[in-house]
């Protein structure tokens, strides 16, 4: 038996097992978010998280994008239960409430939005990633304070991450910025994924 043409006629096989392996040992990092992070008004894969997605291709870890533009975290919360069960990921950035702030949504609603989030991502054995969100100066100091104190507070009771805001680097480019001043256009959009990326690598993790 020609054992070299045995390899040669098995090698394709054994490659595209060893990709079917690799895989289903990929850690899913799922973001559920709103606009900042849909890529409004620009296609999806010019978005940060598909740029993140190629940036971490090497990593074995997959970025699944679930965010919706005009999402209100009550919104993202009825979304979860199905993207935990079709996705299963291993963390999930929680990026939402900056609609409900911008609605003028009473800060102890989006909190227990945001808290009943939280505790589906784990119960469903991943690691909530929170984002700090802040809203425009212009809303009134007392609501900004209000709304933006939420984050640390869920951070903080949980001892989970809390990550900065992105957004907060992007305004200080206005040629990154959309015409309406509130979303980043696509060319912030490769800063944002080296920005996100260099503060999720310490906390996406894999196991040894």
């Amino acid at each position: 038996m020609n054992f070299n043409n045995v390899f040669r006629w098995h090698l394709p096989f054994l490659f595209l097992a060893f990709l079917t392996i690799r895989a289903a040992h990929a850690d899913t990092l799922l973001i559920l978010g709103d606009s900042l992070s849909a890529g409004y008004r620009m296609s999806a894969t010019a978005a940060w998280p598909a740029l993140l997605d190629a940036k971490w291709h090497q990593q074995n870890t997959k970025v699944v994008n679930a965010s919706i533009s005009g999402d209100t975290a009550p919104q993202g919360l009825a979304r979860l239960p199905a993207l935990l069960k079709q996705h299963q990921p291993r963390w999930v950035l929680i990026e939402l409430g900056g609609n409900d702030g911008l609605r003028g949504f009473q800060p102890q609603a989006i909190e227990k939005s945001l808290r009943q989030i939280i505790n589906d991502v784990k119960a469903a054995n991943a690691q909530p990633l929170l984002m700090q969100i802040r809203l425009p100066a212009n809303y009134g100091r007392r609501y900004n304070e209000s709304f933006s104190a939420i984050y640390p507070q869920l951070a903080k009771e949980f001892s989970i991450p809390l990550l900065p805001f992105f957004m907060e680097e992007v305004y200080l480019k206005p040629q990154w910025m959309q015409d309406d001043g509130i979303h980043p256009n696509s060319d912030a959009q490769p800063f944002i994924a080296d920005w996100m990326s260099s503060r999720l690598a310490p906390l996406v993790k894999h196991d040894s």
